[in-house]
C-alpha cells in the first residue's frame, strides 16, 4: 500500500471517528437534559404529594376533633331520619 493511499484511508477513518464522538456528545447532552427535566418533575410531584398529605392530615385532625365533640354530647343531640 502506498503512503498516499494510507494517508487517505487514515483521514477517512479519523473523520468517521470524529463523527462518532460528536454523536456521543450530542447523546450525552440529551441524556443530561432529560435527567434535569425528570428531576424537576419528581420535585414537583414530591411537592404535590407533601401538600396533599398535609391537607389529609388537617382533615383527619378536624374529623377527630368533631367526633370527640359529638361524642361528648351523647344523648343531647340526636340525628333523626325521616
Amino acid at each position: 500500500m502506498k503512503k498516499a493511499n494510507l494517508e487517505v484511508l487514515l483521514e477517512d477513518i479519523s473523520s468517521k471517528f470524529n463523527l462518532v464522538l460528536e454523536g456521543h456528545e450530542v447523546l450525552r447532552s440529551e441524556i443530561r437534559e432529560l435527567g434535569r427535566k425528570t428531576d424537576e418533575r419528581f420535585d414537583l410531584v414530591d411537592f404535590k404529594i407533601d401538600t396533599l398529605n398535609k391537607k389529609i392530615d388537617a382533615v383527619s385532625a378536624d374529623l377527630k376533633a368533631h367526633r370527640a365533640d359529638t361524642e361528648a354530647h351523647h344523648g343531647v343531640y340526636l340525628v333523626k331520619e325521616d
